[in-house]
């Protein structure tokens, strides 16, 4: 979804909730069949990289290619890491309830730190225009897109974060 479309919505609580329980499902079911059918403990990791080669294809034509957004604004989620986690707690337990429990787990916790080499440059504390402001809220306002709230941004500026780590407007 758009979490995982825009570098400056790659934010702290919604995108690393939602876009690993919703990508957990294709990894999950091919690698059930791959140990089903021929006993091979690799499925989630081909299911990703498979992902992952389709959605580099789909930015690189569909961003670059359509609209000139940097590659750097529209890069997709990494999950290679969660995926061999998954392929290896199956591998030793050989146990679909365990690999669902320990293995999901795994995923989750995991998708975060595998992405912050990629994410921590863009959220590098600049003052723009007299606002203290990230990276990608810069990137985020100066490739503006189409159909996009202008409001979801401004949410996150300045003191509108407060006591309980909830927007308030």
């Amino acid at each position: 979804g758009d979490w995982d479309f825009w570098s400056d919505w790659k934010d702290r609580r919604l995108w690393v909730t939602v876009t690993p329980i919703v990508l957990v499902t294709f990894p999950a079911a091919i690698q059930a069949w791959a140990w089903e059918r021929f006993r091979n403990p690799w499925g989630a990791t081909v299911a990703v990289l498979a992902l992952l080669f389709g959605e580099w294809v789909n930015r690189y034509f569909n961003f670059w290619g359509w609209t000139y957004f940097p590659i750097n604004f529209v890069f997709p989620a990494v999950l290679v890491p969660g995926a061999i986690l998954l392929d290896t707690f199956l591998m030793l337990s050989g146990s679909y309830l365990f690999t669902a429990i320990v293995g999901g787990m795994a995923w989750g916790l995991v998708f975060y730190p595998g992405n912050w080499p990629i994410i921590a440059p863009l959220h590098v504390p600049v003052e723009y225009n007299g606002m203290l402001m990230s990276i990608a809220d810069i990137q985020g306002y100066n490739y503006v897109r189409t159909g996009t709230p202008e409001y979801i941004r401004m949410v996150e500026k300045g003191t509108l974060r407060t006591f309980g780590k909830d927007v308030a407007p």
